[in-house]
């Protein structure tokens, strides 16, 4: 025992002493570069010279397909927050919205080029901008606050 604490001191002191070199030489001078960040969520603004392409309009499509490529892309947002967030909303609300319900919900989350603002809009961080401050965003903002604790680890089963 005593000896894998040893062990353990030695390699934790390996580790940190380029980083305590780094401090006690910039004494007085600039910070170092790992200096801890209290809770605070740096999120730049997208730039304006990249080109975003305009997520197409499907304006004949039947309302049955339109869900479903919604529950898809609901699960497969490529960040896990989100995934869980918006896949578990879909299994809840989705079967009920209308087709004009439906058509909100689509182009909340495919015309927002930046997941992040999605996930910060609904958890409250960002304000939501006036154009998505709709009745499906605060509905997915209640879903978020998650007023009945319901576990949410996993997507919900595809039926």
């Amino acid at each position: 025992m005593l000896r894998q604490l040893t062990l353990t001191r030695d390699i934790s002191r390996w580790l940190l002493m380029p980083w305590r070199r780094n401090c006690s030489s910039n004494a007085g001078k600039e910070k170092p570069f790992f200096t801890p960040i209290n809770d605070v969520i740096v999120d730049f603004d997208d730039p304006d010279h990249l080109p975003i392409p305009e997520y197409p309009a499907r304006p004949n499509e039947p309302l049955a397909r339109r869900k479903q490529r919604l529950i898809y892309q609901s699960r497969k947002r490529g960040m896990l927050e989100n995934d869980l967030l918006l896949s578990t909303f879909v299994a809840k609300y989705l079967n009920d919205f209308n087709e004009e319900q439906t058509a909100i919900y689509d182009q909340l989350i495919n015309g927002v080029s930046n997941d992040w603002d999605i996930f910060y809009w609904a958890t409250g961080v960002k304000p939501t901008p006036p154009e998505y401050d709709t009745e499906i965003m605060r509905l997915l903002k209640e879903h978020v606050k998650n007023a009945e604790r319901v576990t949410r680890f996993r997507q919900p089963d595809l039926n």
